[in-house]
């Protein structure tokens, strides 16, 4: 059996190292430049530098996205940073654009590439072109049916990636030129507005200032809000068709998220190489994942083209969730043997909390105490945002667990 990658967003440095801590094989990121999510936080030269160290320290892996359509003032900077990625030690790049594609293995031929699911691969023989330009990866549009996959598995000898969890584009394979007609904001740049994601309604030409809503229901709709994606159930026939790649959406994602979406899918994915045959999906995976803000999940496209009740959710647009995120661990006082914690929301003295630990199982815990950790005065409520406290409670924790409150 081809080894199976679990690979992780990391939108900026505390991210990569919750996705690695909670078990990610790999990670992919961008940087301030010729990434498609200028939105995340996104790694400086010396952040770089660091989560790749630590990353490596780990056997985890690092990919670097430059897989925007580029302009050509672009490429005026893409030689010098290329070459700073090869220094850097980075285990592929993610590109789209054949212009950055073609300087890169000019520039920088021991350099590996991965093909970003922006260049829409849905075909053997598109698969087989990038192989034979000399790409290691394919990553694979999320257009695709799994006999589709499966073809193009058969036929073509280059790594297969695919997205298995988090948001999907209403637009081809994230081409989307909407944001740039609306705001001026380029998607295919990295700064999606997310247009798709408003309120909209019909105006007549003859009757300005009369707004007509397009709506299923007093809410309005949101006709081209797509739902989640979610592939639990399909890791086997994945693996089978060839994908050795499991890929999960998400680098402007919360930590809470992250964390969440990577441990049920390391174990399943666990789960599966220990024993293929014998696979199914737990209830405790899925009632996990719906803790986490999403939209309603589906499998896409993956079981052929199912019209628009497969990606699409009229009516909804806001995200539902479980758990809200209070606190992250950031390890043990010495002095006084009580947890230290970074605020994330609002939690109080004798509140039952559950953990969410980077493994083993969730816990449960009391807050029996809380202290300013500055000044050591006792409090009864956690009140500011990102407060370092320090917390008496009944069991301990590891660094980086994260305390959440059940809704």
């Amino acid at each position: 059996m081809k080894k199976l990658e679990l690979l992780a967003p990391a939108g900026d440095l505390e991210k990569l190292k919750i996705a690695v801590l909670y078990g990610a094989d790999a990670v992919y990121l961008g940087g301030r430049q010729f990434s498609l999510r200028a939105g995340a936080g996104n790694f400086d030269d010396n952040e770089m530098l660091e989560g790749i160290k630590f990353a490596h320290s780990r056997n985890v892996k690092v990919y670097v996205a430059i897989n925007i359509y580029a302009h050509n003032p672009d490429l005026e900077k893409l030689p010098s940073y290329l070459e700073f990625l090869a220094r850097a030690g980075v285990d592929a790049v993610i590109a789209s654009d054949p212009g950055v594609i073609d300087m890169t293995l000019r520039l920088q031929p021991g350099l590996p590439i991965h093909l970003s699911t922006q260049a829409n691969t849905t075909n053997w023989a598109s698969a087989a072109f990038w192989q034979r330009l000399g790409l290691q990866r394919v990553v694979l549009a999320r257009e695709l049916s799994l006999a589709e996959i499966k073809e193009i598995g058969a036929r073509v000898d280059v790594e297969l990636e695919a997205f298995v969890h988090g948001a999907m584009c209403m637009s081809y394979s994230g081409r989307c030129l909407l944001s740039n007609f609306l705001t001026g904001r380029d998607a295919n740049r990295g700064d999606c507005a997310q247009s798709c994601r408003w309120r909209y309604y019909l105006v007549e030409e003859k009757r300005p200032g009369q707004y007509f809503p397009v709506e299923e229901d007093s809410r309005g709709t949101y006709f081209m809000s797509s739902k989640d994606l979610c592939l639990l159930d399909y890791i086997p026939q994945l693996a089978a068709a060839g994908v050795t790649s499991f890929k999960i959406e998400g680098r402007m994602k919360s930590i809470h998220y992250l964390a969440t979406v990577v441990k049920i899918y390391r174990q399943a994915l666990d789960s599966y190489l220990k024993n293929p045959a014998a696979y199914t999906v737990k209830p405790e995976w899925m009632d996990e994942i719906t803790k986490v803000s999403h939209r309603e999940y589906t499998t896409g496209f993956l079981l052929g083209d199912q019209g628009r009740t497969a990606t699409v959710e009229p009516g909804q647009s806001s995200y539902t969730r479980r758990a809200s995120f209070v606190g992250l661990v950031l390890g043990q006082d010495e002095a006084t043997g009580r947890l230290v914690v970074e605020q994330r929301n609002n939690f109080k003295v004798g509140e039952e909390l559950e953990a969410l630990t980077p493994t083993g199982d969730n816990r449960q815990v009391k807050v029996q105490a809380i202290f300013d950790g500055e000044t050591g005065e006792p409090m009864d409520v956690a009140p500011h945002p990102q407060q370092i406290l320090q917390l008496s409670v009944d069991h301990p924790l590891p660094p980086m667990a994260m305390l959440r409150r059940i809704q």
